[in-house]
């Protein structure tokens, strides 16, 4: 199979590394022409067989918007697209809707692993046609991690389900990082009792039921720092945990600890403590996101509103 892959930051880009490892023929197109394979988007079309498959890696909202704007025109019918951003999954009957009238078929698909993907694989989660589906799964199968399929992919159901079940997924990982970094905290504090919370935490990784990879992910980011002194305890929300709840507000599904976990990365950007620096901490250790410094060069606080 020979896939077009739009998109080639550190997601996209190891994406299609680990695809071309499995075998598979990879075009890429990025803005950066360092990166790129082709100049244009209409050169990557043209450098892919027919029936062609593209997957768009690209930032949500009008980044994607626009890419599949342009790729509706470029096109021909038998073509298919799968969008694997953190679109909204309200979006992609739109999508859909707009590249089906020349015939183009389109698949959803959330994508998690962060920047450990490319070695150890990614978790899929897939909204499409069963038809589209089974046709994309030499893409799917290069992608996910060794073992069995239905560990770490699912078809999840029709074109929109791949992004309501990651946007729940990162829900719940909201969730989970706010405990882990809360019980971290409690830890801290009581230094009378708990010398070393990087060795509990590190205790907890084999035999407990609370073991996970974020729990792996908090004792390496101890052992790089060990009391996270160089990170602020400032954490921005990518989007995701604002449309769980909202999603569950319409579907009268209560989410307590989710929307507790969002309230508090607000909370975080009025004030620091150990808990936020340890959640900021481990959103840069399984996705690189940017940590900010815990002083900024003249010895305060960095002050200012969230960025996008």
């Amino acid at each position: 199979m020979h896939l077009g892959m739009i998109g080639l930051g550190r997601m996209g880009g190891n994406m299609a590394e680990r695809l071309r490892t499995a075998g598979l023929a990879v075009t890429g197109y990025d803005r950066d022409p360092e990166v790129s394979d082709v100049a244009t988007l209409a050169e990557l079309v043209e450098a892919l067989p027919a029936p062609r498959n593209l997957w768009v890696m690209v930032p949500a909202g009008d980044p994607t918007r626009g890419t599949l704007a342009e790729l509706a025109e470029l096109l021909d019918e038998g073509d298919l697209v799968v969008e694997g951003g953190n679109s909204h999954f309200e979006e992609d009957q739109a999508n859909a809707a707009r590249l089906a009238e020349n015939g183009i078929h389109y698949v959803d698909t959330g994508v998690s692993g962060g920047v450990w993907g490319k070695e150890v694989g990614y978790g899929l989660m897939v909204g499409g046609s069963p038809e589209d589906v089974e046709r994309l799964m030499p893409v799917f199968d290069a992608l996910r991690p060794e073992g069995p399929r239905e560990e770490g992919f699912v078809h999840a159901g029709p074109v929109g389900a791949g992004h309501f079940t990651k946007m729940v997924h990162n829900g719940i990982e909201y969730g989970l990082m706010q405990a882990y970094a809360e019980g971290y905290e409690l830890m801290h504090a009581r230094d009378d009792l708990v010398d070393d919370p990087g060795a509990v935490l590190n205790a907890w990784r084999r035999g407990t039921v609370v073991r996970s990879w974020l729990l792996d992910l908090m004792v390496l980011a101890l052992d790089s720092d060990p009391d996270l002194d160089d990170i602020r305890g400032y954490v921005e929300d990518s989007g995701e945990g604002r449309w769980t709840i909202d999603a569950a507000i319409d579907a009268a599904v209560p989410v307590p600890a989710i929307s507790a976990s969002l309230f508090a990365r607000f909370t975080s950007r009025q004030e620091d403590s150990p808990a936020m620096r340890m959640v900021a901490a481990m959103r840069n250790q399984f996705g690189a996101h940017a940590t900010k410094p815990a002083q900024d060069p003249a010895g305060e606080p960095p002050v200012g509103p969230a960025t996008s």
